[in-house]
């Protein structure tokens, strides 16, 4: 089983002390996001997870529990977001000098195989232009180069759970400009200039769950939770099935997500994993790290424990029968 660390949300910047108590403990709680009365069990037991793939924008919390994961067998690496977006976009994410800095703890820790650098999505207003965007993704790439061994690009898509935060940012002066597929010089200019800059730094790149087709700019489409990398860089041969739950451009093998939505705290504008930045503040403050969920409180028998449905209890004994 694969474990995503997660999609919905930044357990490494928000929530590593949980999920250490959950590690220890073996398993944790996850509500369906879409039936909060529907609750699974996961186990987190080092037999029962093969790799754990974390999704963040700060994994410096996480960084002093890296050894002893180690020292339990876990085999995990980082889907690592570095943007240096302007604060109207991103207002909480890290600085640029102090992720530069955390990443290079990790890859040195770790290794540069286990840390893949995001540059998505990647947002045009009138202040992030292809001619921004270009420059910003050399220098973040520059200070990269031996850190990582793979860049992973995307085109912001609209998500109706942003929408109100993006039209306050056109009421701002700060409009999000979509772009629309169709050929455009411009476009061009920047994806083939990011693929030469990734390639110039030694880095692999690819796309993420994109419709569009980036082939001809040298970028194939890639997986987050990828079973060709955990056999590349771990030796491990894991599930080959796609994942269900995700849409049909992800080309992400099957996984189990232990996080939730509307927890995350660094309040990027086009996010789809928030819909009000309110609730996530006040699900982070009811957060309590001894939970064996990371928001509420919900236990679920292990599977072993429960009762067989089949069998009937004879409260009078055998003579009775």
């Amino acid at each position: 089983m694969i474990i995503s660390a997660s999609r919905r949300t930044d357990i490494p910047a928000f929530y590593s002390e949980w999920l250490m108590n959950r590690i220890r403990a073996g398993y944790c709680t996850v509500p369906n996001p879409f039936n909060r009365n529907q609750i699974s069990r996961v186990s987190l037991k080092p037999a029962d997870v093969d790799v754990i793939v974390f999704w963040t924008r700060n994994p410096a919390p996480l960084i002093p529990y890296l050894k002893e994961m180690d020292s339990l067998g876990l085999r995990y690496y980082f889907q690592y977001t570095i943007m240096n977006n302007p604060r109207a976009l991103d207002p909480k994410s890290p600085s640029l000098s102090s992720a530069l800095d955390t990443f290079r703890k990790l890859s040195d820790q770790i290794s540069p195989s286990r840390v893949i650098w995001r540059y998505d999505p990647i947002v045009f207003t009138k202040e992030t232009g292809a001619q921004y965007h270009l420059e910003n993704y050399r220098l973040i790439a520059a200070s990269l180069q031996g850190l990582t061994n793979r860049s992973v690009i995307s085109v912001v898509d609209i998500y109706k759970k942003a929408i109100r935060r993006l039209r306050h940012l056109d009421e701002t002066g700060t409009p999000v400009i979509p772009y629309s597929g169709k050929p455009d010089p411009v476009f061009d200019f920047l994806m083939n200039g990011i693929s030469e800059t990734a390639r110039r730094n030694n880095m692999e790149i690819v796309s993420c769950a994109e419709d569009l087709d980036f082939s001809q700019y040298g970028i194939r489409p890639g997986k987050c939770v990828d079973d060709e990398y955990i056999l590349k860089v771990f030796g491990l041969d894991v599930t080959h099935k796609k994942d269900p739950s995700q849409r049909k451009a992800c080309g992400c093998v099957a996984s189990k997500d232990i996080g939730s939505y509307d927890t995350c705290l660094f309040g990027c504008q086009y996010c789809y994993a928030t819909t009000s930045f309110e609730t996530a503040r006040n699900n982070h403050a009811e957060h309590n790290p001894q939970s064996p969920s990371l928001i509420g409180w919900h236990e679920v028998t292990p599977e072993r424990d429960r009762p067989d449905p089949t069998m009937q209890l004879n409260l009078f004994g055998d003579e009775n029968g």
